[in-house]
């Protein structure tokens, strides 16, 4: 049985390899589709991406080391009906060693040119799935809890003691994806 975690909760991942789907639902009459897009920023113990190929994103969909594989991206939330709109699959098997931490980022794409923010998106989620079984493992909803925010950061896999956890992080920001680049990386990011 899927575990519903609540904001701040960490548990015990005990897989190797698993997806991280994102599913939303965009709210009608806003003129323009909503686009959200899933990240993954692989980080070390500096807090920071040691070189530009482990920022994952639709744009550069897979990992230097073979660890993530982003599946492609949703421009419109409409990629699956009841499913998940966008994954990231992840074989922690593979992980480089320099890695520590997986953080997990929603943006929504040209949130302010589009005049959008989470407050505009129903239904959104991210959950953890078993690649071996096919089963939900953990689900986050992230419900009402941001209405002005255009990024979020929803959850990170990080290592302690030898072993991989997952935190359900559930912090907005009224950001985009630069922030977060700027954040965790001080080299030049090519366009």
């Amino acid at each position: 049985m899927a575990i519903n975690l609540q904001k701040g909760q960490k548990i015990d991942i005990g897989l190797t390899r698993m997806s991280v789907g994102l599913g939303w639902n965009p709210n009608e009459g806003t003129g323009f589709d909503f686009d959200l897009d899933a990240s993954a920023f692989m980080i070390d113990t500096n807090r920071q991406i040691p070189s530009e190929p482990y920022f994952v994103f639709y744009g550069n969909t897979d990992s230097p080391d073979g660890a993530l594989h982003h599946t492609g991206d949703d421009p419109t939330g409409g990629n699956s009906e009841d499913g998940d709109d966008e994954t990231i699959e992840v074989d922690l098997s593979k992980i480089d060693s320099r890695i520590n931490e997986i953080l997990f980022v929603v943006t929504i794409h040209e949130a302010i040119q589009r005049k959008q923010n989470y407050g505009q998106v129903r239904n959104s989620y991210i959950r953890i799935v078993d690649d071996s079984t096919g089963k939900e493992i953990a689900k986050y909803e992230l419900g009402e809890d941001f209405s002005i925010e255009t990024a979020v950061e929803f959850g990170r896999l990080y290592k302690k003691d030898g072993k991989w956890k997952f935190e359900a992080s559930g912090i907005g920001y009224k950001e985009d994806l630069a922030f977060f680049l700027s954040k965790y990386y001080k080299g030049k990011i090519i366009k």
